[in-house]
């Protein structure tokens, strides 16, 4: 069974985040994203910072972990982005197969 992961990454924008998943979709480095706008408190360059931002929330597998991090390099607004993969421990049998069969894990 291929190790499924949960990516993480915030955006600046709707429009940021959309046009990194439909680039992602395409790439069948991803098989779903969900999208919640958030607000964030963080330290950017010694100061403290806030912002609404768009989470996204991926469905893939570890093996695209690279590949989906140089993507989100190359399409990202910020100078230092934070993609993170969440390890899934179970997923449905369903769930399973539409994964599998959306996913190119190269």
């Amino acid at each position: 069974m291929a190790n499924f992961v949960e990516l993480v990454l915030t955006c600046a924008s709707w429009q940021e985040a959309q046009k990194i998943v439909d680039h992602l979709l395409e790439q069948r480095l991803i098989a779903c994203a969900k999208f919640l706008p958030i607000e964030a408190k963080y330290w950017w360059e010694g100061e403290l910072e806030s912002a609404k931002e768009i989470m996204l929330l991926m469905e893939s597998v570890q093996d695209n972990f690279k590949k989906v991090e140089a993507e989100v390099a190359k399409l990202h607004s910020y100078k230092t982005f934070v993609l993170q993969a969440l390890p899934v421990t179970e997923v449905s049998a369903e769930a399973t197969a539409w994964l599998q069969d959306n996913l190119q894990a190269n």
